[in-house]
């Protein structure tokens, strides 16, 4: 990380003097800075230029499949946009440590925030329902005029919400009322990164390189297959309970490693009382046997109903906004070429698209180290993005 401080303690210090031409730079790098959490002499510095954040509490959004629930990070003094940040795949939801950090870092940078955490993907299902709930939740953001005065919103999804916040944008409800859409980590077509993490293959893009996929993704699909016949009926709950133990452990190891050694333990436990073939199943997640478990669930796949263009953007309409990709460059959750194909997709359309795989981000977090070219694409881009 430590191009990114340089780059930052340039832009910052630079602000000062030419603050017109620079300030959307220093907001990028100021926000990259407290990502990172560098602290020192420069944390000081960037925290002392940030705004005031006020986290409200919890409140209500009304969508088509009931209430969902969200929480506004508000900067002092005011914004001039809403940015409407959704998390993946996670059972915490808005209270998500990562989340909840990245949203203060945001509002930190004169920006509303609202967080909504999508109720299909806290329960590991990826449905249409949740690119609806994506659809609602613009709509009614954009007519609270505090946060929204020009009636438009910024999105920013993270993982899989990254490509579902695509397919939403370019609704006929909403697409007006979209300031720009972020995939943060994202996917083009969800088919093919099913496909990917069951099998490890990917299209081969020129720029992207193709890992094996992480173990996350294969538990997930399982969860969500259990009952397509892949175990019989009497055991779907038994599996699913033991996986969704296995994949709070995984979550909890970013929170306090005790406690999800312990989550583990009780994962290795519960999957020694289970019947064939779950007992099997459950001990390729356990022993987090991609190779071996990812062939079961081939032949099943498609019963995810995965082929509908709402869980897909480069099968549904584009939007009208900007579109900003960014995307690790060894991502094992979603590999970095379906940032490639989505955009190489969406300009075919009239897109507006920016692309950026980056060596300094994971799946959808700054923690690797990078060069100054590096740090100084990350910078601009972001910047590009907060100008809007």
């Amino acid at each position: 990380m430590r191009w990114v401080v340089r780059v930052a303690a340039f832009l910052v210090v630079a602000a000062a003097g030419t603050a017109l031409l620079l300030l959307p730079y220093a907001r990028a790098a100021s926000l990259l800075v407290r990502v990172a959490n560098t602290g020192g002499t420069l944390g000081e510095v960037v925290d002392a230029g940030a705004y005031t954040v006020e986290r409200a509490a919890p409140h209500a959004v009304p969508t088509r499949h009931g209430d969902v629930p969200a929480r506004f990070y508000r900067p002092a003094g005011g914004s001039r946009r809403v940015i409407l940040l959704v998390p993946g795949i996670h059972s915490m939801g808005i209270e998500e440590p990562r989340l909840t950090a990245l949203a203060d870092d945001l509002a930190a940078t004169g920006h509303t925030v609202m967080t909504l955490a999508l109720p299909d993907l806290q329960e590991y299902h990826i449905t249409p329902d949740a690119t609806d709930v994506l659809e609602d939740a613009v709509a009614w953001l954009s007519q609270r005029a505090e946060a929204a005065p020009d009636g438009k919103v910024g999105m920013a999804g993270i993982s899989f919400a990254g490509g579902l916040s695509t397919a939403a944008a370019g609704r006929a409800g909403i697409r007006d009322k979209v300031a720009f859409v972020l995939s943060f980590g994202g996917h083009g077509d969800l088919p093919r990164v099913m496909h990917y993490l069951a099998t490890g293959e990917e299209v081969e893009v020129a720029g992207a390189v193709t890992n094996p996929p992480h173990d996350y993704g294969v538990a997930v699909i399982l969860y969500a297959l259990a009952d397509r016949g892949v175990v019989p009926a009497d055991q779907v709950a038994l599996l699913r309970d033991g996986v969704r133990t296995f994949l709070l452990a995984s979550q909890l190891t970013l929170v306090t490693m005790d406690q999800a050694n312990a989550t583990f333990a009780r994962a290795r436990d519960m999957a020694s009382a289970m019947p064939e073939p779950s007992r099997t199943y459950m001990g390729y997640v356990n022993d987090r046997a991609v190779a071996r478990l990812g062939p079961v669930l081939v032949p099943y796949l498609e019963q995810l109903g995965v082929n509908d263009p709402a869980l897909s953007p480069q099968r549904a309409a584009p939007p009208t906004a900007p579109v900003f990709l960014l995307h690790g460059h060894e991502d094992t959750v979603i590999p970095p070429a379906e940032s490639i194909l989505l955009g190489n997709t969406l300009r075919e359309r009239g897109a507006d698209v920016r692309v950026l795989l980056s060596r300094i981000i994971t799946h959808a977090e700054l923690d690797r180290a990078g060069d100054l070219a590096e740090a100084w694409r990350l910078v601009a881009f972001w910047a590009d993005l907060l100008g809007r």
